[in-house]
């Protein structure tokens, strides 16, 4: 049996993953302890997910376990051993904010523990695919460098500009930029996830994303930009917009499109590669622009606010250059619109309300 090892297997990307897999005819194990209504609180719990993975696939194998403690993945991975044929790593800590009230925590869960599944790995698969879910926060706030145009409702790069057409790409520097802490801790595993490809040949690649997001999302304040969005215009809720004048500019993939992605990897692996993944120049939004559309798919108008502070290492404009996957995966193409995504998001939401699970 060819088995897939899945961390934060009840999260939106890990759980899009599980039920992929588990239809390709993989026995998928995932980890996921529920970190999450720690982070954010209850509304973003992990647990839903995990109890429709279970009712859905009663042939998925979950581990209610941490992936900092050393011990508990030995137990996962020495049981499977050599029959692991991959090891998708979505787990983290994903919060600027809360990187800083704890960031022992932080690095803990993005970095210390994506070394020991490099080393699970090493040890007991060493010819599994490893996959990181990275993040364009890597670059820091280098693309606020960037010379930005301000518009009516966003900020634009001009097209002339090297990443003006199909935007930021591989080449940006990681250096000499303000990141959070978050985002340090993601470059230092980013880097280890490289460096065991590079190093002893493994087959390793890192993606960064841009904003992951679909109806599996479970958005909060501090993190989960259209989800939580789509979730205070459909219930009615305040929602607080942090500076830029809320012209800051995101790309946005929905999370089928990314374990696609993932899908054409493992398929035909590289080894320390690494990909900026994300919606590009055909799916990407500002704040204002998605606040608008929001309203429009919900009929309803939004409680929001606007706050001048914008967030540490925030980023005014990021839209991702995904042509060096193209170009070495021919096969993957983007499904999903931004207003496709965001009506499955407001669908979904909508059934979980009426279900009384929302």
């Amino acid at each position: 049996m060819s088995v897939v090892i899945i961390t934060g297997s009840c999260g939106l990307i890990g759980s899009e993953a599980v039920r992929f897999w588990i239809q390709k005819g993989f026995l998928v194990v995932g980890i996921d302890n529920d970190m999450r209504s720690r982070f954010f609180g209850q509304d973003a719990s992990t647990l839903g997910n995990r109890g429709r993975l279970q009712r859905e696939f009663p042939q998925y194998e979950h581990r209610d376990m941490d992936i900092r403690d050393e011990k508990a993945m030995q137990s996962v991975f020495s049981q499977y051993g050599q029959e692991i044929v991959m090891v998708l790593h979505t787990a983290a800590q994903p919060s600027h904010d809360w990187a800083a009230k704890e960031p022992l925590t932080d690095f803990g869960i993005n970095a210390t523990a994506t070394m020991i599944l490099l080393e699970m790995t090493r040890k007991y698969a060493p010819e599994a695919v490893f996959i990181f879910t990275s993040t364009n926060k890597v670059y820091g706030d280098k693309p606020n460098e960037l010379p930005l145009i301000e518009m009516d409702t966003r900020y634009e790069l001009p097209l002339t500009h090297a990443f003006g057409a199909r935007g930021i790409d591989e080449s940006m520097s990681i250096d000499q930029s303000t990141h959070s802490l978050f985002g340090v801790s993601k470059v230092a595993a980013d880097l280890m996830v490289q460096e065991y490809g590079r190093y002893f040949g493994m087959k390793t690649g890192v993606f960064r994303g841009g904003c992951l997001t679909g109806p599996g999302h479970a958005g909060a304040e501090l993190h989960g930009f259209l989800s939580y969005l789509m979730r205070c215009t459909l219930m009615h809720k305040p929602y607080k917009v942090f500076g830029y004048a809320g012209k800051q500019v995101r790309d946005n993939i929905h999370s089928l499109d990314l374990v696609q992605a993932f899908w054409e990897y493992f398929l035909n692996p590289r080894k320390g590669e690494v990909y900026n993944i994300g919606g590009g120049r055909s799916v990407h939004c500002s704040m204002l622009e998605a606040i608008s559309l929001c309203e429009e798919l919900c009929d309803a108008k939004l409680q929001w606010e606007y706050q001048d502070q914008n967030r540490v290492g925030d980023h005014i404009w990021y839209v991702s250059d995904t042509s060096k996957f193209e170009n070495h995966y021919p096969g993957w193409k983007r499904q999903y619109s931004l207003r496709d995504i965001l009506t499955q998001i407001r669908d979904e939401m909508a059934s979980r309300t009426k279900s009384g699970l929302v």
